[in-house]
């Protein structure tokens, strides 16, 4: 497999709740969390549209002309994109900058395998299972021990629940949310 092109972003909170999305290549995407865990966006560049996480780390983002994207979240603050020609890598989450620094240090092996591969397509049927297994671990974690790592590290010896990072203390913001 080839190695996909890396764009990095930080994240700023802004004070209204909402937060700013600086993208390495340029691109700027402000968005806001809506109802039912969507976060909707808007970019520099005119592009408009939602993100949704669903279960198995997959997050479906639709743009108002209908265009559907799948990606899939791979830990250490980085989501894969399109069948695996781009990684969004999170610089500001603590995952992101641990990835970063394992992966210097040769320590953990951040390659990309066939198996994390976001879908090309899902059927509505598939995509509504997948809402229920999210729902179904959301609820799971809202019982436990808090929720999982605020910091953002989705590594999988430690699966974080995305409705931890959605707390009333930080506005309802992670830094982490759906690269």
């Amino acid at each position: 497999m080839t190695r996909p092109h890396e764009i990095g972003y930080t994240d700023e909170l802004l004070a209204d709740g909402s937060v700013h999305r600086a993208y390495e290549d340029g691109c700027q995407e402000w968005r806001r969390r809506g109802d039912g865990g969507v976060v909707h966006w808007h970019d520099n560049r005119g592009a408009v549209g939602t993100d949704e996480l669903l279960g198995q780390r997959i997050v479906k983002r639709v743009q108002t002309d209908g265009t559907v994207t799948y990606g899939r979240d791979i830990g250490y603050g980085r989501t894969l994109w399109a069948r695996g020609e781009t990684v969004m890598i999170n610089r500001t989450s603590f995952g992101g900058r641990t990835g970063a620094v394992l992966a210097t240090l040769g320590v953990v092996s951040l390659a990309i395998t066939a198996a994390q591969l976001p879908p090309l397509h899902l059927t509505p049927a598939e995509e509504e299972a997948l809402r229920q297994q999210q729902a179904a671990q959301a609820q799971g974690s809202a019982g436990g021990d808090g929720g999982g790592d605020p910091g953002g590290d989705l590594s999988g010896a430690e699966e974080e629940s995305w409705e931890g990072n959605w707390g009333e203390d930080d506005g309802g913001w992670s830094n982490d949310d759906f690269g």
